[in-house]
């Protein structure tokens, strides 16, 4: 019994009372409340760099971008394997036996979002917007990142324009047809290259190919990063550079149902695909991305209820909040979701830049520098220590579960053996010829590593690791700290001695991975700029066959040879530790699907009864 409430005053209870009937007597327009928005906010570790899918590769900015764009194809978003459906298009596209001709029909009826440079009319979405959107990749101005992929499949004509338009300075030519790249009707277009490419479809669904229009970019110009303008579930809402990301649904967005195939012999995943069918995608209204670069905020922020999902467990807090990889018992009180899986896309490396005069080359000792280098790092320290367990050992590029992964192959990648590393060093003259502690170049002069890095914590404790184990060899080591973006940035343009990176992959093929050592991929993903012609014959050989035993002997055979120039050393292949609280329903880590807030709901009721308690 609360005597609190049977002794309060007479007037108070009158007050409520007539409180009571003037909500009761109000209108239903006064009286109603608009039903709770489903908001999922979640934060990144690195700030993005902007929204055009023709300018940016950074991971960050793609998950963004592909919940505002959609490419030809996309994912399932639960299918394991992986496996490819339609986005824009009708059905998969039909391929000729030779594989060099690609046809896709657009699906009719999907808009952009509203803009101003619509003039308050709906624009449907038509195959010239893709032949547009593709050629922007090869138009210089937009120095795009992602040319490499789009270049290497050798779009009959487009290379060849390119060519033309970089030797005349002239703007790029978009009204001029090629014979590659053509929209043959409204809907339907069509991609002949000029060599075979079974797996061209893998690539028409990166979402650094999704469709943009072209009135956004003439009218926006060099502020389209701000502007993004797509046919995607969402929409930006806002921006605060570095700070902020806003996303809401797109209210032009079409019927678009939840129809994801979960794996037969997974259970969660077949409850998850039960659960939601037949929902309308996205579930949710709102999408809140703030930046935490510093892993610590990042967890108590999550821990605290600021967030609902997280992406990737910060590993320094792994054998607290994972230990063994499960859950501990206090977290599992608080009702938290793990969902941990191998990041089969990831590779952890340590470039070199091959055009750099002190550890770049072909020759013997430069090639025995980066190998001594690589050998004397302690790889099990990393993962042990610095990445807690969460990754495992590399022994070459290409990534688990990927196609031309070999989980057999042992490489000198993940050796730690400082003496090996000595004794090459001296066999080709890095000796201290000085008396100062310090090794000196075989033709005297000084030998000063730079490796560019960032000023987060893990990134700190990684440079510790190294600075420890070069020290130990007698090599000497500065670093170049910036924010993440502009180390990107330094890279594409060959810039940097040494940086640290984690690749991901664009697609479940090896041939990604390859594509770091693939010699024009220099200034795109191959940030190593290695260029060896042998090399390079068998990437190419690789990818003109379908998969098979013989294509897979090609891919290891091109992995041996990374392994032996060391243009990277591979450290390892990262896990991702996902949590949630159980208001986030649906979620699976789908690499190859960004824009995984697409699939997921929030659960409402639950979200209450937690904040009631």
């Amino acid at each position: 019994m609360n005597l609190n409430r049977l002794n309060r005053p007479a007037h108070k209870a009158v007050g409520a009372l007539w409180l009571v009937l003037a909500l009761c007597c109000a209108s239903p327009s006064v009286a109603a409340q608009e039903p709770a928005q489903k908001i999922l906010r979640y934060a990144f570790p690195i700030a993005e760099t902007g929204f055009d899918p023709a300018q940016v590769s950074d991971l960050y900015s793609r998950n963004v971008n592909s919940g505002l764009f959609e490419s030809l194809l996309t994912y399932d978003y639960l299918a394991r394997p992986f496996k490819l459906k339609p986005q824009t298009t009708t059905a998969l596209p039909e391929v000729s036996p030779d594989f060099k001709t690609f046809t896709f029909r657009i699906k009719p009826g999907i808009h952009f979002a509203d803009d101003p440079v619509f003039g308050g009319k709906k624009r449907e979405l038509v195959a010239q917007d893709f032949v547009f959107s593709l050629k922007r990749h090869f138009d210089p101005r937009w120095k795009s990142p992602n040319l490499f992929q789009i270049e290497h499949a050798k779009i009959v004509g487009l290379n060849e324009l390119r060519n033309e338009v970089l030797a005349s300075k002239k703007p790029f030519p978009y009204e001029r047809e090629v014979e590659g790249l053509r929209a043959l009707d409204r809907y339907t277009l069509q991609i002949k290259l000029a060599e075979p490419a079974p797996r061209f479809g893998l690539l028409m669904a990166d979402p650094a190919f999704g469709v943009v229009a072209r009135e956004v970019v003439e009218a926006y110009g060099e502020n389209l990063m701000a502007h993004p303008v797509g046919t995607g579930p969402f929409v930006l809402a806002e921006w605060r550079r570095s700070s902020r990301i806003v996303l809401t649904r797109n209210p032009n967005y079409r019927e678009r149902l939840y129809d994801a195939e979960a794996p037969a012999d997974d259970a969660r995943l077949q409850a998850i695909a039960k659960r939601l069918h037949g929902r309308r995608l996205p579930m949710v209204d709102r999408v809140e991305i703030s930046i935490i670069e510093e892993a610590q905020p990042r967890w108590l922020s999550f821990l605290n209820g600021q967030y609902d999902f997280l992406d990737r467990l910060p590993n320094d807090f792994a054998p607290q909040v994972v230990p063994n990889g499960k859950l501990a018992p206090n977290l599992e009180k608080k009702g938290l979701v793990v969902v941990r899986s191998p990041m089969i896309e990831s590779i952890i490396v340590t470039f070199f830049n091959l055009e750099h005069p002190l550890v770049g080359g072909y020759t013997p000792e430069k090639v025995a520098l980066r190998r001594a280098i690589g050998l004397a790092y302690d790889t099990d320290s990393e993962i042990r220590i610095v990445r807690r367990g969460q990754a495992i050992p590399a022994q070459g590029p290409i990534g688990p579960m990927a196609t031309g992964y070999n989980a057999k192959l042992k490489s000198e990648m993940s050796d730690y053996d400082p003496q090996r590393a000595k004794a090459l060093l001296d066999l080709y003259g890095y000796i201290d010829r000085d008396g100062d502690g310090w090794r000196e170049q075989p033709n005297g002069e000084p030998l000063l590593l730079e490796l560019a890095s960032q000023p987060d914590q893990q990134s700190r404790q990684l440079d510790e690791l190294m600075q420890k184990n070069m020290n130990a060899i007698g090599l000497r080591m500065v670093f170049k700290k910036a924010k993440w973006p502009e180390n990107l940035k330094a890279s594409h343009a060959g810039k940097l001695m040494m940086w640290g990176v984690a690749w991901g992959a664009d697609n479940p093929d090896g041939e990604t991975f390859l594509g770091l050592g693939y010699g024009p991929n220099k200034g795109g993903s191959n940030h190593a700029r290695f260029n060896l012609p042998a090399y390079n014959a068998l990437f190419n050989q690789q990818s003109a066959l379908p998969d098979g035993p013989e294509r897979e002997r090609l891919m290891e055979e091109a992995s041996k040879l990374m392994v032996a120039y060391m243009p990277y050393k591979f450290t390892g292949h990262r896990i991702a530790t996902d949590m949630m609280y159980p208001w986030v329903i649906g979620y699976d880590r789908n690499t190859f699907v960004r824009d995984f807030y697409t699939y997921v709901d929030i659960d409402l009721d639950v979200q209450r009864k937690a904040a009631a308690k």
